[in-house]
């Protein structure tokens, strides 16, 4: 990884891209996604540390948060493009303590739109949530009323009507509502875990799968390599709103792990336990919107992007 000096001298003829949050999962594989094309400044706190970058050329680290409004500033100067990605995203986590939630979400994207606007950046993308639908008539669609009933789904909603907020003051926006994403370096070893990389876990570890409910709930599936193609078309397209980022087709969980069992050739019993607060029965995107104004369509499916 080059210094912040060096970045500017070599790639002045370079478009550049900030990424907040870009040491996590999704964060880091835009990085990878856009390295060598663009310039890529990788705004985080690194609590994790900065491993899932390790080996992508032309970032400059900033270590920081986003609710520091003065590194936000300086990561945003001269940036091109955001693709917003930092936040609280465990359900679970904004149950225990929604207020922390709240302040990173509403108050660290507040930061980041007020600098954006400032420093005329050309475009901001911003990951929203399928969660804003809460329990909607399927397939959702960006046209139904949003009913969230968490905490972490009620900021993503916030984070897209400040995003609105700002497109009326100039500076272009686009919001990603974000379905079940997977894919390589997703942790699977906290609590508030995604569900593919702890079913896998759980299965290949020999113990039992945990279901919270009966195991019935659906969900949509979307490989990450194809959420970073969302991202690109989204930033260089002149559309603007919220847009779905799906597969558009349910899958059981009960369905999942008999899926991940079969690829690895490893058979485990379910556990049953109470359903979680705040989680939604049932979910699958429409991914016409995407489609249609973003030229965006999911070409991974579940079972390939699983191998």
């Amino acid at each position: 990884m080059k210094n912040a000096s060096k970045l500017k001298t070599e790639h002045d003829a370079m478009k550049t891209i900030l990424i907040t949050g870009c040491g996590g999962f999704i964060g880091s594989h835009l990085a990878e996604y856009f390295s060598g094309r663009y310039a890529i400044v990788a705004l985080d706190t690194f609590s994790r540390g900065a491993g899932n970058l390790a080996g992508i050329p032309n970032l400059e680290l900033v270590n920081g948060s986003i609710l520091d409004t003065e590194c936000v500033a300086s990561a945003v100067e001269k940036t091109d493009y955001v693709l917003h990605q930092a936040a609280q995203t465990s359900v679970p986590a904004s149950v225990e303590n929604p207020n922390a939630t709240i302040e990173t979400n509403v108050t660290g994207t507040l930061n980041v739109l007020e600098s954006a606007l400032e420093h005329k950046v050309k475009k901001v993308v911003l990951a929203s949530s399928c969660a804003v639908y809460g329990n909607a008539k399927l397939p959702a669609g960006e046209w139904a009323a949003p009913a969230p009933f968490s905490p972490y789904a009620e900021s993503k909603l916030k984070n897209e009507r400040q995003a609105a907020g700002f497109a009326a003051k100039g500076l272009p926006t686009a919001c990603l509502r974000y379905f079940n994403i997977y894919g390589p370096r997703q942790a699977p070893d906290s609590p508030y875990s995604a569900v593919i990389p702890r079913f896998i876990h759980t299965i290949l570890s020999g113990r039992r799968i945990t279901f919270y409910g009966d195991g019935k709930q659906t969900r949509d599936f979307v490989y990450v390599r194809d959420v970073a193609r969302a991202n690109e078309l989204a930033m260089l397209s002149k559309s603007a709103g919220v847009f779905n980022v799906c597969s558009g087709k349910a899958v059981s969980l009960i369905g999942l792990a008999e899926l991940i069992m079969k690829l690895t050739g490893k058979k485990t019993e379910p556990l049953f336990e109470p359903g979680r607060k705040g989680d939604i029965r049932h979910m699958y995107g429409s991914p016409e919107l995407a489609k249609k104004e973003l030229g965006f369509e999911a070409k991974v499916s579940l079972e390939e992007g699983l191998k």
